[in-house]
This record gives structure tokens, C-alpha cells and sequence, in this order.
């Protein structure tokens, strides 16, 4: 009996076991199955239906790829919200990340009265200091605000072109906003005049790096035009204005639209100007060149409130009539039409009374033709005198009775409008002046056509046949920096420099070649030009050193002595470094003895070399002794 209870214990002891196991595995799976179900759940509820959820009795693991390593890090968190986060088991990984887009580098600069401000951001390699002190230099005392940024990214290969660049404009902008990008440079600035404005757009043309674009926007006030004219011609040449002046855009597209409707199909130099006496300008401008195009031909001038409309020879009275009676009663209230109708000139076979005006590209003028009297003759002369000065003038005028009313007016009025051209000539007959040349200003035919009807009157019969030549320009025209270095190696092409033995004082013979040099010089406007000096390596190198410097110095005074424009040249005496031939020889030794003209660019790193290439031209110097030298350590040498 006692081994049948101790049995049966033992039996109930197993089954209880047994019965505790299937009820602890069947807990852990109700457990896992609702661990995994509420975790996937929330992971796909919160968007991360990338992962998968797997169950591992108590534990719970993420499997699957993270787009970034943030995102898994949340999916994990939200795992985590749902069971205990002991049980999470993080089996997840994270996608490749690409390579990081550097960011763009860019620059903000203002600059005004208040001062100058720069935002933005810079590669870490750039040197702040160099940068700062450049920024300084150029704000002139006035306060620099340095909001910019650094990120430590590879710097772009055209990014210092265009800083360089940027910061050389803002040196000539005093009123500008200066958009700086690795490729794109963007200026708008505000210019006191027209004349300043053109000034300006060129210079910085002239100095834009070829890797970078650029965009310049520069506003001038607008002139103040009086009279305020414009005046419109059609007949068998085209049609064509001799001046063009509009107070709106709005006005100025009136107007070309109706020139455009008459035959006009050139390029108009038209001036958006100010001092126009009424808002409806436009409008009386254009219906005064419709007029012309329905009579077929003629001139019509408007000068501030007066339009004078004068029809081509042979034009129908009825024609004439209906067409003036239409523009008189059209035309806004405040202007005023006169008409002329001309007639057909009688052949007589009279002597025509004329005098001619020329003007070579020489520069030398002559006068001839028929004067009333003396004291016109002198007056005429030195009139002439006064509008071309330290010109060479030739009076071939002649005394004659019987010119018609008016004669010496129109004489002086045709030498004041040939002074406004570079070269050309101006023939003044008794009912007519035609002047013809070449100038280099744009506006010289508007300004020539303002002239005669402020001096001869509306009614005056003139033809302007006037052409712009940019090389003429005296701002259009200026040779590029590349090109003004181009000229001096041209002009000293087997010709040397030369200086007195072991000093730093002009040989009477390489004063020709300077003067070459500074005639160029002063055609090129102000460009950053170092003078660099540069020896052989005979005696001690510090004395090498400084008579390069004092050479170098004496051209540069050289050059100022001859009225050049020096203030932006520097001069450096390198002695006998970068030599360009062998020492070892004497022609060696004569070819590194020179001077160098080269463009100055500023550097924005003090660790960097400049950015652009730098143009030399090499004029060599021919001593009359070997030895740059003169003296070493103790004793003086002289090398015949």
C-alpha cells in the first residue's frame, strides 16, 4: 500500500509538471503572438512598414532596411512603446546614405552710405583675416558688418575667380548690392549720371573672368533734356531719326511703334529723359510721325510744345492740307503745329553761296567758303579756335556781299556741331546743312540735332548723317587689360630699358621706349599694374634686392612724370629671384636684368597663389657693366 501512494504521488507530481510546461509555453505564445501583432501594427500605423517583426518567445526582433539612421532609431522607440524595451532585439540596418551635397557657397554684399555688410557662406579655407582686411580697405573707414559663414567643403574651381572679381567691383561701386556665386556674379548699383554709368559697365566688363558669369544692372538718373525733342525723318533713304527723346517707356514704345508703321526698322538710340512738357508727349509724337507716313515723306520736329511738320517737295496742296488740318486738330491741347509746304526750287543758274567745315582723323580742320565781311571772318576763326582747341586750323575763307539773312549764325552753328564729331565734315548752303562723320558718342546725332534747332530754329533744313564708331569711344573704346599688355610688349619688341652701371638712373636712350610705354599707358584707364625689377645674381644679394627696387621705383616715376595715371601701380624689386636665363653666362646674366609690367590681382587666401594668370610684359635692361652690384662685402666690383 505504501509503494501503490508513493506511485501515485509521483504520477500527480509529472502530470502537474507536465500540465505547468504546456501552460507556460501556451502563455508565452499567446504572449509573443500579441507582442509581435501590436508592434507590427504601430510600426505600419507610423509608416515604418519597411520593418518586419518577428517573435522569439519573450523577445521581440526588427528586421529590415532604415532608410536613414534617424529613422530607424524612431522605429525602434516605437517598438519600444508597445512592450518592454529589454525585449526589442534591433536586428535592422540602414540604407547606403549617398555622398553629402555640399552646400552652395554664396556672399550678400551691401554696400551704401551706412557701411559695408556681407551674409552668406564661405568655404572653410578661405583666410577671414585677408578677406577682412580687403573688405576694410575697401569700405574706406566707413563700418563693415561680417555676417558670413564657414562650412568645411571642397572649395568650387571658379569660386575665387568670382570673389576676386566681386570684391574689385565693389571697390568701384559705391551704391551696390553684389550677388557672389562660384559661377554667377550679379551687380546692381546706382551711378550719380549716364556718363558714369558707361564708365562703370565697361570697367567691369573689361575685367570679368572667363569661367564666370555675369550679370550688371547699373541705374543712372535720367538727364534733363531742353528743349525736349524729337525729330523724324522719311524720305528716299528710310526713315530715320536725327533725335529721339521720350519722358516714359510707355512713351518710347508709342513712338517706335509708329516709326515702325512709317518705315523705320533700325535700331533707335532713343533717351528716356526728363523735363518733357506734358504726359501726353508720346502720344503727339506719334500721331506727328503717322502724319509724315500718310504724306508719303518729309520732316517733322518737335522741340517741347512745337511741332513744325515740313512736307517733301512736290506734295499736293489738297495732300498737304487734309493731312495738316488732321495732325491740328488731333494733337494733345497743349502743343502747337506749324506746316510748310516747300517750293520747287527755281534753277537759275545763280552762284550758290556755300562754306564747308572738315575735320580729318588727323585732327586738323579746315574752313572754307563764303563769309559777309571781316569781322565775321575773325569771329568765324576764332570760334573754330575755341571748339578745337591745340588743333591745327586752316582758314580758306573769302569775303563776299549779298549772303543770305542768317549766313554767320548757320556758319557758327556748323563749326559748334562738326566739334561734336571725331572726324567728318559740315556743308552750309543758303536753305539747307548737312553734316557727316564719324563720333564716339552714341547720342552725338541727337545732341547735333538739339543744337541746330536751338541755334537755326525748327523750320532750319538739315540732314545728319552720323555714325557711331566704338573704337572712337572714348569708354567703349579703352583696350582691355590683356590688350594694353599686349601693347607694351609690342613697343618694346627689340628695344631694352637701360640703366646707368649699378644704379637706378634712365639711360638718355630708353627715354623713347618710355614714352612708348606711357603712351599706352594712358589710353588703358586705370588698371592694377605692378612694375617689377629684377637683377642678376652677381653680388650680394641684398644689395641685388634694393637696386631692383630703386629701378623699379625710378620707372614708376618715370611714368608719373609723364602724366600717367599711376595710382593704382605698385612697384617691387624682387633682386635675383625667378631668373629666366643662366646666370653662368653673360647673356644669361643680361636677360635677367629687366622689368616686368604685369596686371595686379588681389588674392582673397593668403595660402593660395592668384587666381588669374598673370600678364607679363618683359623689357629687358642692358647695363653697361655686368654686375647689378656694384660693390660686394668689401670691395667694389665692375665687370667690363
Amino acid at each position: 500500500m505504501r509503494l501503490s501512494a508513493l506511485f501515485t504521488r509521483l504520477i500527480v507530481f509529472i502530470a502537474a509538471a507536465f500540465l505547468s510546461v504546456a501552460a507556460a509555453q501556451t502563455t508565452v505564445s499567446v504572449v509573443e503572438e500579441r507582442s509581435v501583432l501590436a508592434v507590427q501594427e504601430t510600426l505600419v500605423d507610423q509608416g515604418y512598414d519597411w520593418a518586419t517583426v518577428l517573435g522569439d518567445g519573450l523577445q521581440v526582433i526588427l528586421e529590415g532596411e532604415a532608410p536613414t539612421e534617424a529613422v530607424r532609431f524612431r522605429a525602434i522607440s516605437a517598438a519600444g512603446g508597445m512592450v518592454d524595451a529589454s525585449r526589442v532585439i534591433d536586428n535592422l540596418s540602414v540604407t547606403d546614405s549617398e555622398i553629402i551635397t555640399p552646400p552652395e557657397f554664396a556672399i550678400e554684399i551691401l554696400r551704401n552710405d551706412a557701411g559695408v555688410s556681407l551674409i552668406g557662406l564661405i568655404p572653410a579655407t578661405t583666410d577671414r583675416e585677408a578677406l577682412a582686411a580687403r573688405i576694410t580697405d575697401i569700405a574706406d573707414g566707413q563700418p563693415v558688418t561680417d555676417l558670413l559663414e564657414v562650412a568645411d567643403y571642397p572649395t568650387p574651381p571658379t569660386w575665387r575667380d568670382a570673389v576676386n572679381y566681386a570684391l574689385r567691383a565693389l571697390s568701384l561701386l559705391n551704391k551696390s548690392k553684389i550677388s557672389v556665386k562660384a559661377d554667377l556674379v550679379i551687380i546692381n548699383a546706382i551711378s550719380d549720371s549716364p556718363d558714369e554709368k558707361r564708365q562703370l559697365e565697361v570697367a567691369l566688363a573689361r575685367n570679368r573672368p572667363d569661367a564666370v558669369r555675369l550679370a550688371i544692372d547699373i541705374s543712372a538718373p535720367r538727364p534733363v533734356i531742353s528743349p525736349f525733342t524729337t525729330r523724324f525723318i522719311l524720305d528716299a533713304d528710310g526713315a530715320r531719326f536725327d533725335a529721339c527723346t521720350a519722358d516714359t517707356q510707355d512713351a518710347l514704345d508709342q513712338i517706335l511703334d509708329a516709326a515702325s508703321e512709317a518705315g523705320f526698322q533700325e535700331r533707335a538710340n532713343c533717351i528716356l529723359a526728363l523735363g518733357a512738357p506734358s504726359r501726353t508727349w508720346g502720344d503727339a509724337v506719334a500721331q506727328s510721325i503717322t502724319a509724315v507716313e500718310n504724306m508719303g515723306g518729309g520732316t517733322v520736329t518737335i522741340a517741347d510744345t512745337d511741332v513744325t511738320l515740313i512736307a517733301p517737295i512736290g506734295t499736293g496742296q489738297a495732300t498737304f492740307d487734309n493731312i495738316v488740318g488732321r495732325l491740328e486738330n488731333s494733337l494733345p491741347e497743349a502743343f502747337a503745329l506749324t506746316a510748310e509746304l516747300p517750293e520747287i526750287p527755281d534753277e537759275t543758274g545763280e552762284d550758290i553761296a556755300q562754306f564747308t567745315a572738315t575735320l580729318s582723323p588727323e585732327g586738323t580742320v579746315q574752313l572754307r567758303g563764303r563769309v559777309p565781311d571781316d569781322v565775321t571772318n575773325t569771329v568765324v576763326e576764332n570760334f573754330a579756335n575755341a571748339r578745337f582747341p591745340q588743333r591745327d586750323i586752316t582758314m580758306g575763307t573769302r569775303t563776299a556781299e549779298g549772303m543770305p539773312a542768317g549766313w554767320s549764325v548757320r556758319v557758327l552753328a556748323a563749326i559748334e556741331a562738326l566739334s561734336e564729331l571725331s572726324n567728318g565734315a559740315v556743308v552750309v548752303d543758303a536753305d539747307k546743312l548737312q553734316i557727316r562723320g564719324n563720333t564716339g558718342n552714341e547720342d552725338a546725332s541727337g545732341a547735333i540735332s538739339r543744337l541746330l534747332i536751338e541755334k537755326l530754329g525748327q523750320t532750319a533744313d538739315f540732314e545728319i548723317d552720323v555714325t557711331y564708331v566704338k573704337e572712337l569711344d572714348p569708354i567703349a573704346g579703352l583696350p582691355t587689360p590683356e590688350e594694353c599688355i599686349a601693347q607694351i610688349i609690342a613697343a618694346t619688341e627689340g628695344r631694352k630699358i637701360t640703366f646707368d652701371p649699378g644704379s637706378a638712373d634712365l639711360t638718355a636712350a630708353t627715354q623713347p621706349v618710355v614714352d612708348d610705354i606711357a603712351d599706352i599707358l594712358k589710353k588703358c584707364g586705370d588698371l592694377p599694374i605692378r612694375v617689377s625689377g629684377f637683377t642678376d645674381s652677381q653680388g650680394r644679394e641684398v644689395m641685388n634686392q634694393q637696386l631692383s627696387q630703386d629701378r623699379a621705383d625710378a620707372v614708376l616715376t618715370a611714368l608719373r612724370a609723364r602724366r600717367v595715371p599711376v595710382s593704382t601701380f605698385e612697384s617691387i624689386g624682387f633682386g635675383e629671384e625667378n631668373p629666366i636665363a643662366d646666370n653662368d653666362t653673360e647673356e644669361g646674366r643680361e636677360a635677367n636684368r629687366r622689368i616686368e609690367f604685369s596686371l595686379i590681382v588681389p588674392e582673397t587666401t593668403a595660402e593660395e597663389t592668384s587666381i588669374l594668370d598673370e600678364l607679363a610684359a618683359e623689357t629687358p635692361i642692358e647695363d653697361t657693366q655686368d654686375n647689378d652690384a656694384s660693390q660686394t662685402d668689401d670691395t667694389a666690383t665692375e665687370s667690363e
